[in-house]
């Protein structure tokens, strides 16, 4: 299917204007959100233009759809669960978009982006849209236009939006500030090594989920659960009014599955409720007005030629230990400043 292929080859000729590409999108043609996304994560100057355009007749839509993270270890099984929940949802009348992030590879950077082969079921939906993205060198466990490309799906139409990331760790935080709900998924067993875990994690998890409940992992996956329910029964209540939940389900059984989303619809109706999903709408906002104009400055930096040399000296001399880092920042702030 070309609309999940992230390698599909842009050029001026063959791309609509984007004026139509945005009505297309509007009209949920899934092969235009493809393009459109292809075109975003293009980095020629020509398609970063008509990104910023297209991306601008987006925001002027009003969006009401819940945006969901998921992340957890390699192999506990997200695809698996988005793949049962996504089909579960679908029957209810819902569209949801999955954007997963692949991870990729530090020596060649490629990626392996399979979960549209994970997903297949889902893929063949209508009223599914899966597109697998690599990582690249971004940090957070998201892809450089993670953000982007979840106000081209929701302008399409698409609600749920989940996003998929890469693992759990130290740097997999970044999916939090961009969502309204924050799932966090263990395998059973995982009590064993709470510590293993980053705290900040599970104190920004809404739901956790024990997955591969089943055959004999049972015993395992309750001891998981009771772990982790007397380690957030510690927590105080989330400033969106909204207490930890946790449950085990098997996304490979489908045990789960329905009572999984009951509790997500319970999430969304209590911060909805409460105020916390606009006012965390608005803080979104700033926070990617920040990471927009800090990636733009450092590009700035890089794109010019005479600044790029300069950058690259002063690099290099904090690498030496010749300038501090804050130093060489004042010294980069002038240029620009002059």
């Amino acid at each position: 299917m070309s609309n999940l292929n992230p390698k599909i080859r842009l050029n001026k000729k063959a791309f609509p204007q984007i004026e139509e590409l945005y009505k297309k999108i509007l009209e949920g043609d899934r092969y235009a959100l493809g393009k459109a996304i292809t075109l975003i994560e293009s980095n020629t100057s020509q398609h970063r233009k008509e990104s910023k355009e297209l991306i601008s007749l987006c925001l002027k839509n009003e969006r009401n759809t819940l945006r969901i993270g998921i992340t957890g270890a390699p192999g506990v099984g997200k695809s698996t669960l988005l793949e049962n929940l996504g089909s579960y949802i679908i029957e209810q009348g819902y569209k949801p978009a999955i954007l997963a992030i692949d991870p990729s590879s530090k020596i060649s950077g490629g990626s392996i982006l399979g979960d549209k082969t994970r997903m297949n079921k889902l893929s063949r939906s209508k009223n599914a849209f899966i597109r697998p993205s690599p990582a690249g060198k971004s940090l957070g466990g998201v892809a450089n236009k993670t953000k982007e490309s979840v106000i081209l799906v929701e302008t399409a139409g698409y609600n749920p939006v989940f996003i998929e990331t890469v693992g759990v760790g130290q740097s997999e935080t970044t999916v939090h500030s961009m969502t309204d709900l924050f799932i966090l998924l263990l395998q059973p067993g995982a009590g064993d090594e709470i510590q293993g875990i980053k705290r900040g994690i599970i104190e920004m998890a809404d739901i956790i989920v024990v997955n591969k409940a089943d055959g004999n992992n049972i015993v395992n996956a309750e001891k998981t659960f009771s772990q982790y329910s007397n380690a957030i029964s510690l927590l105080s209540e989330n400033e969106n009014g909204w207490k930890t939940k946790i449950m085990m389900i098997s996304a490979l059984e489908n045990i789960g599955i329905e009572e999984l989303w009951s509790m997500i619809l319970n999430y969304e109706k209590t911060i909805k409720s409460s105020g916390y999903f606009e006012a965390n709408r608005k803080k979104q906002n700033v926070d990617w007005f920040h990471d927009y104009l800090f990636n733009n400055l450092l590009e700035i930096f890089t794109g010019n030629p005479e600044l790029s040399k300069q950058y690259s000296e002063v690099a290099k001399k904090v690498e030496n230990g010749e300038m501090s880092f804050y130093e060489a920042g004042d010294y980069l702030i002038g240029l620009l400043l002059k």
